[in-house]
């Protein structure tokens, strides 16, 4: 037996590697997870649709010397069995390579450390005429006539990565400017929530500033930690072959009382139920979101409820971590802790779902609805006791009361229950605005008054206790100026 050198065809390897599924969106975030090993502190994304279309990433990072960029330019540049530091962002040493390849056919790396300016080039096109492993370096005066190098000197440091004949991005599109565009607002979403814990400050750690053409980018917060009606639970941790894991469960605010605004940022383009479930974070880094890992299903009950699972990239062996960091499943030992924490989130999740918007105890509310469980299942009764019933049945006659009794049970075995459940997974939120709403409770509250005596102790109850009967508690402020009104007539 003897040993023979095999190297693989550069040509047939490199066009390969293009189609290992990056996207826009995860080819840039490979980069700023450079980026942000390197310390920067501002990333800039420039793209130019127009005339020789382009896009340049620059940060302000520690640069690199001729010999590193020459290194880092090599596939395979790292092992991925070796030990990193902890916040190394990296994993096999093909990013930068692969994900820049993925969307254009030239990439120039440019780099500046210690006032020494040096850059490096793979071009496909060279590559596959040359049939071999062809980089080209870059001299002084080629360096000069790269776009945005004026910003990398301003800087005093850092690197500039730049994709031009961007032909995967323009491949079969007639408008290159409304290609580009589309796919670069998709980007600057995805950006905001992959790296919203650098975006955002946390404690003990310095924010990344992240723009668009110097637009800054805000931060997508999937928990919605900033909003009242979010619940945190408590934290959870558990080492794994020596290494720390964090848990931290979130329960969302139901829907009704999100903006518009907030429900698309915290559902995003597939829908507010489809997100709910892990949230797993390495480095602090989001690499995959909106599962269970099968430990559950996706349900009504559940879909309020986040997970923040924070791993450390000593771990990534066991994750079965792919290259482009967007995939990752859990080893057993996280399973198991895992699923501890569902039974718990899930029954927090279906809580706020059931009784959304209550402020008072069950005991206290008047509801205009009984939920009965019976062997049979679930079925949904009005409450004949509710005050507006009660004082329109005192006024009918004896048949007319045996009426409207048989009125409610038709309205009650024609509850839609299948439609409301069906529209609730679609994220859908009430039809009325806040002046629909404010008028159909002044109706009701007009309504209810008119026949009861101004002097009535049952009237001064019923002013006083307002708040409590739906659907008037679901709207206090509104509630509070009827009240008011009707004291003042009294």
């Amino acid at each position: 037996m003897r040993e023979i050198q095999h190297p693989p065809h550069a040509p047939s390897l490199l066009e390969s590697m293009r189609s290992i599924g990056y996207s826009l969106e995860s080819a840039l975030a490979d980069l700023i997870d450079n980026s942000i090993s390197a310390k920067a502190k501002r990333i800039n994304i420039e793209f130019r649709p127009s005339d020789v279309p382009y896009i340049a990433i620059i940060d302000d990072g520690e640069g690199m010397s001729k010999d590193a960029l020459e290194s880092a330019m090599r596939h395979g540049s790292t092992n991925p069995l070796q030990m990193r530091h902890k916040d190394d962002m990296g994993r096999y040493g093909l990013g930068l390579k692969t994900s820049s390849l993925s969307q254009c056919r030239r990439m120039t790396v440019v780099s500046l450390r210690n006032g020494v300016l040096c850059a490096y080039c793979w071009d496909l096109d060279v590559v596959v005429e040359r049939r071999s492993w062809i980089m080209l370096e870059l001299d002084v005066d080629d360096i000069e006539d790269l776009p945005h190098v004026e910003l990398l000197r301003a800087e005093g440091q850092g690197t500039m990565v730049l994709w031009q004949n961007l032909d995967r991005l323009t491949a079969g599109e007639s408008s290159l400017d409304a290609a580009l565009g589309q796919q670069m607002d998709h980007a600057r979403s995805h950006l905001s929530l992959v790296f919203h814990r650098f975006i955002t400050p946390e404690f003990g750690r310095s924010r990344v500033s992240l723009s668009i053409n110097q637009n800054a980018l805000a931060p997508i917060d999937p928990f919605l930690q900033n909003h009242k009606a979010t619940q945190p639970l408590d934290e959870d941790n558990f080492n794994v072959e020596g290494s720390r894991i964090v848990v931290k469960p979130f329960i969302l605010p139901h829907i009704s009382k999100l903006s518009p605004d907030e429900l698309n940022r915290a559902g995003g383009s597939d829908g507010f139920r489809n997100q709910q479930g892990f949230y797993i974070y390495r480095n602090r880094r989001l690499i995959i979101w909106g599962t269970w890992f099968r430990l559950a299903r996706k349900d009504e009950l559940s879909k309020l409820a986040r997970v923040r699972v924070d791993i450390p990239n000593s771990l990534d062996h066991l994750w079965t971590l792919d290259i482009k960091k967007s995939a990752a499943h859990p080893p057993e030992a996280v399973r198991f802790n895992l699923r501890r924490t569902i039974e718990r989130i899930r029954h927090v999740s279906g809580r706020t779902i059931t009784f959304r918007g209550r402020s008072a105890e069950r005991g206290d509310l008047v509801p205009g609805w009984h939920e009965v469980m019976d062997r049979n299942g679930v079925r949904f009764d009005i409450n004949r006791g509710h005050p507006s019933i009660q004082e329109f049945s005192r006024h009918l006659a004896k048949a007319d009361a045996a009426t409207f009794d048989a009125v409610l049970a038709i309205i009650e075995s024609s509850f839609p229950a299948e439609a409301l459940y069906s529209r609730m997974a679609s994220d859908v939120r009430s039809s009325f605005n806040g002046e629909e709403i404010s008028g159909r409770l002044r109706e009701m509250a007009t309504a209810l008054f008119a026949d009861i005596d101004f002097m009535s102790p049952v009237r001064r109850t019923l002013l006083a206790t307002l708040h409590l009967i739906e659907p008037f508690n679901q709207h206090p402020a509104v509630t509070k100026k009827i009240v008011e009104e009707l004291e003042k007539n009294d």
